[in-house]
């Protein structure tokens, strides 16, 4: 993967997410997706904040795409080896670094998201 394409898959990723399509943002991950994420363990209360299978990402997404004022922007996209750093800022100000390494297919099979504090 190119970086300039690394770019195009994290702008349609945000994209999906600004437009509330679960289906658009479930088709970038893999069915075995491990995720690890602070929401995983205030919305589960998951202590290990790790969500094994895309079903359960899907219902984890389900209430992300609820957020009221939800907006994604994309400040930056660095490409490592197999692997993508997706950083973004949230409507409530707080930058967020997703590391997403990929499968054979480009899809994400392991996922770490990383929160910042909001800007107010």
């Amino acid at each position: 993967m190119t970086l300039e394409e690394a770019r195009r898959k994290a702008a349609a990723w945000c994209a999906a997410w600004n437009d509330r399509d679960l289906d658009a943002i479930m088709s970038h991950y893999a069915e075995n997706v491990a995720f690890s994420s602070p929401t995983v363990v205030a919305r589960w209360g998951l202590a290990d904040g790790w969500l094994h299978g895309k079903a359960k990402l899907r219902d984890n997404f389900a209430i992300g795409v609820k957020a009221p004022g939800l907006h994604f922007e994309l400040i930056d996209v660095l490409l490592g080896v197999n692997a993508m750093c997706v950083i973004y800022r949230r409507e409530s100000g707080m930058l967020v670094s997703d590391l997403v390494e990929f499968d054979e297919h480009g899809h994400g099979e392991r996922v770490f998201a990383c929160y910042g504090q909001p800007t107010g």
